[in-house]
């Protein structure tokens, strides 16, 4: 069976319930608490590059991204702020062999199987 990773925050509904799809479809899921075990740099911008983008991984609601202007800036200061500060990383975070996925909504997930 593929491997799939899931960068997960467990005080997420979506992370906990994109977990829980990926489980019932009967997948062993490597799970990574990206707040623990923070991504290095050039894994962080792959994968911000395969789903859009620094900006489409952004997680603004519930941080300080807006009041430090993250949503306008350019990728590389993004990318800089999630390194130092990995709750900006928007969640969950899928991989898999079909690719990366950003499972918003949860049902997103299934894509990367």
């Amino acid at each position: 069976m593929a491997s799939i990773t899931i960068w997960h925050n467990p005080q997420c509904g979506t992370s906990r319930n994109a977990l829980a799809l990926l489980r019932a479809a009967g997948h062993d899921v490597q799970v990574v608490q990206y707040l623990k075990t923070p991504p290095d740099a050039a894994t962080l911008a792959r994968v911000a590059a395969a789903v859009g983008g620094a900006k489409a991984l952004l997680r603004t609601r519930g941080t300080t991204a807006e009041d430090r202007g993250l949503p306008d800036a350019d990728d590389a200061t993004i990318l800089a702020a999630m390194l130092a500060d990995p709750i900006l990383i928007n969640r969950p975070v899928v991989i898999g062999p079909g690719g990366i996925r950003l499972a918003r909504p949860a049902e997103t997930a299934l894509a990367v199987l």
